[in-house]
């Protein structure tokens, strides 16, 4: 068995063309970010070969555990990162692909920390068969866009029950290892790693600034706040470290009802009566009820990190506001926190004729920001099930500070 390190060339025009790109029109920073992806040198192409001795399809990142055979005859065991499970379960990959014992080439790029470790681009099994990192065995999962119709109440209220799962985004380049996220219904369009018109390579992403940085955690941590902050929230967010358990998500805990709806495109669930909404996130299984027959909150309101929240349909969009907040991050990406005065406005409607379920929403925290945060997404009926989200993670910080 041999392990093989290719440094691949890298033209200052790309280069030039990352640190100038902009980001695809729409997408939100906290939408596609990716926690593990500076850990890995994706300028370096490195291939494992053995036997597989282990599969965990588990979020928020699966890994495959492969024996090396030396040449003194000794055994060495590799650890290489694949997506997470639920997302790969979605993509039709199952634990039954791993036959465990058998041979497997793994090719990507190595940790740039801990030794033994890769970033899966593209495997193949003994039986001849190769998966990418976003290889799809499921069509349905690229074409999640189809009409829908919509199910009411019997007082005629639109019904938002069932599973809803945000649209996979994949790269560019199907191995993961250069290019940018798109959706997965258009990344057919796209040649392997190419950029969208006027977009810019994912960060961390082979051949961009981030991936030749001398300290490539703090190039993709230290970004500036979704928008300005005052004294207060400066000071509430002095010393907070994205890459670290500091962020809730690398600590297998929620973040906000803003961004764990859609990150890592999960399954959530709905389930909808005449008198409220109940919404259980595909991340970390945060749950909501959203309160129909209400108008006012409660006097003892005791604050958690989904709020209270008070709805009302207009017009076939069902208007929610919630307070109640407990202190936390909005956006570990970008260092943004929020305090306990958080306000936040959503508004949720049905599209029959692509099959969504949009959200609309607003922010506001006039102790930690200055201005108005908004944004936007979309669900669509799942092919695949909700599931209780099982949070394991292996990545190599957060293994690092959780064993202090």
């Amino acid at each position: 068995m041999t392990i093989l390190l290719r440094f691949p060339a890298v033209s200052p025009a790309v280069c030039a063309l990352a640190a100038t790109g902009v980001l695809l029109s729409g997408v939100m920073p906290e939408a596609y970010a990716h926690h593990g992806l500076a850990n890995f040198n994706l300028n370096v192409d490195i291939t494992v070969e053995g036997r597989i001795a282990d599969i965990a399809l588990i979020n928020p990142h699966s890994w495959i555990y492969v024996d090396v055979a030396n040449a003194d005859g000794s055994t060495s065991r590799w650890k290489c990162e694949l997506r997470g499970g639920t997302v790969l379960r979605r993509s039709g990959w199952s634990e039954n692909m791993f036959e465990i014992g058998s041979a497997v080439r793994i090719t990507g790029s190595p940790d740039r920390f801990e030794a033994n470790t890769c970033y899966m681009g593209s495997i193949f099994f003994a039986n001849g068969t190769q998966m990418d990192r976003y290889g799809q065995l499921v069509e349905a999962e690229k074409n999640v866009r189809r009409a829908i119709a919509i199910k009411r109440l019997a007082d005629g209220t639109p019904d938002l029950s069932g599973d809803w799962a945000a649209e996979q985004v994949v790269m560019t380049d199907p191995r993961g290892l250069s290019g940018t996220l798109v959706p997965l219904g258009v990344a057919d369009q796209f040649q392997p790693g190419e950029l969208p018109a006027g977009g810019r390579a994912f960060q961390g992403s082979r051949g961009t600034p981030e991936s030749f940085s001398d300290d490539p955690l703090a190039t993709t941590w230290k970004r500036p706040s979704l928008l300005p902050l005052t004294a207060a929230g400066q000071q509430a967010i002095a010393g907070f470290d994205g890459g670290s358990t500091d962020n809730p998500r690398l600590n297998c805990q929620t973040t906000n009802i803003l961004f764990d709806w859609s990150f890592d495109n999960p399954v959530n669930h709905i389930v909808q009566t005449a008198t409220s909404v109940e919404l259980t996130y595909g991340l970390m299984n945060l749950q909501r009820t959203i309160h129909l027959n209400g108008t006012d909150f409660p006097a003892d309101l005791q604050p958690t990190r989904a709020g209270y929240s008070i709805g009302r349909w207009e017009n076939e969009v069902l208007i929610v506001e919630t307070r109640g907040f407990l202190p936390g991050i909005l956006s570990a990406d970008t260092n943004t926190p929020h305090s306990a005065d958080l306000r936040v406005t959503e508004r949720f409607r049905l599209d029959p004729e692509n099959g969504a379920l949009l959200r609309e929403y607003e922010a506001e925290d006039g102790t930690y920001w200055t201005g108005t945060y908004r944004g936007r997404d979309s669900m669509f009926v799942s092919a695949y099930p909700f599931e209780p989200y099982q949070c394991d993670d292996r990545s190599f910080r957060t293994d690092q500070l959780q064993s202090r």
